[in-house]
């Protein structure tokens, strides 16, 4: 299954630029270099908010469809209004949305949306950039070119895609009330992994893995038992106390 997304490589990255030929050509050039016939699942990447009210936009993707170029398409959005305004389109086979345990709001309205209308849900940024790895302390050192160093507060792009949009601090204090709650055996990585797969709107999470371990380490994560009750309300609590007022209403 080959999952790639188009878009990004627009320069001015603006609404105006998702025509079907240019589309056709992100969707040509991903072809060309995975050396395939057809792409399973073409993602438009967190595009601009005015995308979702032009048809054409989607029309375009249906025709690509339809000649056999891509089998399905789907939208990853940066926030939930944008992802109820997509799955209105019924070509949209998938949305990818950021959810995690600092991330909670897609399961409310959204999630109950995706799954009356069986579109799958691909979670991303399940660690909160690493924050839900319970690895990183306030010693740890991110590299120059590391957006966990420059764009702490959306200076390069949208702070939501960092840390999940929690500030540092709160982070590694809500990080320590979650650590009380992997139970032993596990690693706080795992146990936030099954955490997002108890909802049974989401379809796949995609966390990073920088070694052929760690991707073992997060298939893994799906073998762990199912939570408890008791925990997941803790989670909820964690959440509704600390983090929620810093992102719940912003995306």
């Amino acid at each position: 299954m080959v999952a790639t997304k188009a878009g990004r490589r627009l320069n001015p990255h603006v609404a105006e630029g998702y025509s079907k030929a240019n589309l056709e050509g992100f969707i040509d050039r991903s072809l060309k270099n995975l050396a395939v016939d057809s792409l399973d699942l073409v993602q438009l990447h967190c595009p601009p908010r005015e995308v979702f009210y032009q048809p054409e936009v989607f029309d375009g993707l249906d025709a690509l469809q339809a000649a056999g170029k891509i089998k399905g398409y789907g939208v990853s959005v940066e926030k939930v209004e944008d992802g109820l305004k997509a799955i209105e389109y019924p070509g949209v086979v998938s949305i990818q949305i950021i959810y995690n345990i600092f991330r909670q709001r897609p399961d409310h309205l959204f999630f109950a949306e995706a799954r009356r209308k069986n579109v799958a849900i691909i979670a991303r940024v399940p660690l909160a950039s690493g924050l839900l790895s319970g690895k990183i302390t306030r010693e740890t050192h991110f590299a120059s070119d590391d957006h966990r160093n420059f764009n702490r507060h959306g200076e390069a792009f949208d702070v939501g895609e960092t840390f999940a949009g929690v500030p540092f601090e709160v982070g590694l204090q809500a990080v320590e009330e979650v650590r009380k709650l992997v139970p032993a055996g596990a690693t706080m990585a795992a146990f936030a992994l099954r955490w997002i797969l108890m909802s049974d709107a989401v379809t796949v999470v995609i966390p990073g893995a920088r070694n052929g371990e760690q991707a073992k380490a997060n298939a893994a994560a799906a073998d762990l038992a199912p939570l408890a009750g008791d925990v997941m309300a803790a989670t909820r609590e964690i959440y509704a106390r600390l983090i929620a007022p810093h992102v719940h209403q912003r995306w």
